[in-house]
């Protein structure tokens, strides 16, 4: 069961009235751990013996990196939909609806000269549907971040950083948004479904149950195999947008 933070009323207050308490309830949501990942391998005797590598450990490292890869296209993959619609779509924002998101039919064009721009409009599509300013984040391809370093940003002075993002690699945080970037947003035919939101709209848990060393019935050598388990669930579409973009 995953907690929920309960909206709380704002009263006018007159001087000397009596206050009237109400009883906020964190309302409950079932998350089902319904998805399922896993790695094995053999390790031959012969060969580590030969190596001059750790090939277990090196392998089990790896196999952890391609697990988070695998999960997170999961998530990146299918989430998006989820959205609000006032969140999406070239006619976006819940008061203005003139905000233009981009859409399977007319993706957005980003560019270098206006990336800057988008992310400003990602920012006012969820100010429109008042969720809060702190913990927003938005995922965005590797190519993407790329022209935000080429935009005005790479002047240290118009990012506000004592160093360029040229200099430090870090893209951080612009209007609001922490920026994340991943080769694992969801893509087809150059079309890139751009997730952005707050903290709220999206729920996840997961564990490693399984990690297990054990020798090989049929060889000299260990098998190593690894599960995962998780589960995510959108729980405030209003607090999820979505932009599919095209990159120049």
């Amino acid at each position: 069961m995953i907690r929920t933070v309960p909206s709380i009323t704002i009263s006018n207050y007159v001087k000397g009235q009596t206050l009237n308490y109400e009883q906020p309830e964190s309302p409950n949501v079932s998350l089902k751990i319904d998805q399922g990942k896993y790695f094995a391998f053999e390790v031959k005797k012969v060969d580590e013996y030969q190596s001059d590598l750790n090939l277990m450990n090196d392998w089990s490292e790896d196999g952890g990196e391609q697990m988070k890869i695998a999960v997170d296209t999961d998530i990146l993959g299918s989430v998006y939909s989820d959205a609000d619609a006032n969140n999406a779509g070239n006619t976006a924002g819940k008061i203005s609806g003139n905000i233009d998101l981009g859409s399977a039919v007319t993706p957005l064009a980003v560019t270098k000269a206006n990336i800057l721009d988008v992310l400003v409009d990602y920012g006012t599509v969820l100010d429109e549907q008042s969720v809060p300013e702190s913990n927003r984040w938005v995922v965005l391809p590797a190519k993407a971040c790329g022209l935000i370093k080429k935009s005005d940003l790479k002047d240290a002075s118009l990012a506000g950083d004592g160093t360029s993002i040229l200099r430090n690699g870090r893209v951080g945080m612009i209007d609001r948004f922490t920026v994340y970037s991943s080769n694992n947003v969801n893509v087809a035919g150059g079309e890139y479904d751009v997730i952005f939101g707050h903290k709220s709209g999206i729920t996840f848990a997961g564990q490693i149950t399984e990690m297990e060393e054990l020798p090989n019935p049929n060889d000299f050598g260990r098998l190593v195999r690894s599960l995962f388990v998780y589960g995510f669930e959108t729980i405030k579409p209003e607090s999820i947008g979505h932009s599919v973009i095209t990159i120049g």
